[in-house]
C-alpha cells in the first residue's frame, strides 16, 4: 500500500491549526512572499483562516506571488475529448459506465483532426486530450492523435489527461511529442476514493497514485496534479495533494508543473443526489491563493466549470492558466450535443470575449509553447521558475504570441485592447536586452515571420 499520503499527520495537522493565532498568520504570509514555498503546518493554518482582514492580505500575497513568478501573463488552452466510454462507474461523472441517458461516441482520427482544426480556428496554439478510460481509447489512440494533430495544424503543445499507464505507455507518449501528462487523484481520501470509485480499473487507489512515478520513470518529466473538490474535506484534499508533490520533489527531483481546481459540478446521469462536501466560492478562493503560496512555482489551471466572473476574479489570487471556449464532449466543437458532456460548463463566452476580459483585467493573454519546444521543461523549468526568472521569458513570450493571435484573429475592439496591453506589458519588462530583442521580433511578427520566441 502506497504510504506517501499520509492520513494521521493530515489529521493532525488540521486539527493542531484550528483557530491561528492573527500574528503567527501574518508571519506565515510574510514568508510566503519570499516564493520559497511554506510548510504543511504553515498551510494547514492558512486553511483555517476565516477572518475577513487576513483573507484580503493572503489574497494579496497569493497575487504578489504570482506576478513575481509568472508576470502579468495568462495562458490559454482548450480541451478536446476524444471519446466518453468508460469502464469506470466514478459516481460523481457522466462518463460512467452505467449511465444509459449518455450518448457514446469515440472520435475516428480524422475526426480528432477535424476537432483539433476547429480548436485552432478559434486561435488556440495549445489544447488537452482527455477521454474516458476504455479499450478504444488506449496509449495508440493518444500516439496517432498527436502526429495526426501535430502534422495537419498548427497546434504547437498538447498535453494529456489520461487515465493510469504502464511504464512502455508513458515511453510512447514521450517519444510521440507529448506536453504535460496530467491526472487527477480525484480525492485523496482513501475511504471516499473506495466509495466514489466502487468498480472499473480506476477503483485502484495505489494504482492510480503512482501513475505519476511511472511517467516519471517512461521519461515524462512534465506532469500535472488536481483534486476534485466537493468529494471530501477541501482542507484534507489541499495537504493530500501537497504531500504527493512532495513526494514527486523527493523522488524525481521535479514537482509539477501545474496544479488544477476543478470543483465538482452535477453531470448528467451521475449517481449522486447531491455535491458531499460543498465548497462556497470564498472558500475556493482560499483554495487558489494557498496553493500559490504553498508551490509558487507552479502554475494553476482553472477550467469553465466555474462561471465567468469567479473566473475572472481568480486571476488575481493565482491562477495562471485558463481554457476558453470549451466543449467537454466528444465532437463538440463542430457539432452540439449536450447529451455527451462530462460535466455543466459554466462559462460559455468565445475565446475573443475572454481575452478581452484578460486585457480589462491588466493582464496579457499568452499562447506560448516556447519551455516546451525549447525543452524548458522538468528540472530546467523549475530551476528557473523556483528562482523567480521564469517571468523573463513569459512576458516577452505572451507578448509576441498575443500579438500574432491578433494578426491572426483578432477582431476590431479586441486589436485595439490588445495593443494597449502590449505595450504595457513591454514597459514592464525590467531586463533592457530582453525588451529591445521582444520589439525587433515584433516587428518581424508584423512582416510575417513567426516562431521567434524565447
Amino acid at each position: 500500500m502506497v504510504d506517501f499520503i499520509n492520513e494521521s499527520k493530515i489529521f493532525s495537522i488540521l486539527e493542531s491549526s484550528i483557530n491561528p493565532d492573527k500574528g503567527e498568520i501574518r508571519e506565515i504570509l510574510a514568508k510566503a512572499r519570499e516564493c520559497k514555498g511554506i510548510t504543511l503546518e504553515e498551510t494547514g493554518k492558512l486553511l483555517h483562516v476565516e477572518d475577513k482582514d487576513l483573507m484580503e492580505e493572503l489574497f494579496e500575497a497569493a497575487k504578489y506571488v504570482k506576478d513575481r513568478i509568472y508576470g502579468k501573463r495568462v495562458v490559454l488552452f482548450a480541451p478536446l475529448y476524444t471519446g466518453n466510454k468508460c469502464v469506470n462507474n466514478c459516481l460523481y461523472c457522466g462518463f460512467r459506465r452505467d449511465n444509459k441517458e449518455l450518448h457514446r461516441k469515440t472520435l475516428e482520427l480524422e475526426e480528432i483532426v477535424n476537432e483539433a482544426k476547429a480548436i485552432e480556428k478559434q486561435g488556440h496554439k495549445r489544447l488537452l486530450l482527455i477521454c474516458g478510460e476504455h479499450p478504444k481509447t488506449d496509449v495508440k489512440h493518444f500516439t496517432k492523435a498527436m502526429e495526426a494533430i501535430y502534422s495537419e495544424t498548427d497546434i504547437r503543445r498538447i498535453n494529456i489527461e489520461a487515465a493510469p499507464m504502464k511504464v512502455e505507455d508513458y515511453r510512447e507518449l514521450k517519444q510521440a511529442g507529448i506536453g504535460t501528462y496530467v491526472i487527477f487523484q480525484e480525492t485523496y481520501h482513501r475511504e471516499t476514493y473506495k466509495k466514489m470509485h466502487p468498480v472499473g480499473i480506476k477503483a485502484d487507489y495505489d494504482w492510480r497514485i503512482t501513475a505519476l512515478d511511472r511517467a516519471f520513470e517512461g521519461g515524462i518529466d512534465d506532469v500535472g496534479v488536481g483534486a476534485l473538490f466537493g468529494l471530501y474535506d477541501y482542507r484534507f484534499e489541499v495537504l493530500g495533494l501537497l504531500m504527493h508533490c512532495m513526494h514527486l520533489e523527493e523522488h524525481f527531483g521535479v514537482g509539477p508543473h501545474t496544479i488544477s481546481v476543478p470543483r465538482l459540478r452535477p453531470a448528467l446521469g451521475w449517481a449522486l443526489d447531491e455535491i458531499p462536501y460543498p465548497v462556497t466560492d470564498e472558500d475556493f478562493k482560499k483554495i487558489v491563493a494557498i496553493y500559490r503560496l504553498s508551490v509558487p512555482y507552479t502554475g494553476i489551471i482553472l477550467s469553465t466549470r466555474e462561471r465567468a466572473e469567479l473566473r475572472d476574479e481568480l486571476l488575481n489570487l493565482g491562477v495562471s492558466q485558463i481554457s476558453a471556449g470549451s466543449k467537454t464532449n466528444p465532437g463538440g466543437y463542430e457539432e452540439d450535443d449536450d447529451q455527451a458532456d462530462q460535466f455543466e460548463i459554466s462559462d460559455s463566452r468565445s475565446l475573443p470575449k475572454v481575452l478581452e476580459t484578460i486585457c480589462d483585467k491588466g493582464y496579457i493573454p499568452s499562447f506560448c509553447t516556447a519551455c516546451y519546444r525549447r525543452c524548458r521543461t522538468g528540472e530546467h523549468f523549475m530551476e528557473y521558475a523556483k528562482e523567480g526568472e521564469i517571468h523573463e521569458f513569459c512576458q516577452p513570450n505572451a507578448i509576441l504570441t498575443f500579438k500574432e493571435n491578433l494578426i491572426d484573429y483578432g477582431n476590431e475592439e479586441l486589436r485595439e485592447k490588445g495593443e494597449r496591453i502590449i505595450q504595457k506589458a513591454l514597459d514592464e519588462i525590467e531586463n533592457e536586452h530582453m525588451k529591445v530583442e521582444t520589439i525587433k521580433k515584433l516587428k518581424q511578427i508584423e512582416e510575417g515571420m513567426r516562431d521567434l520566441y524565447f
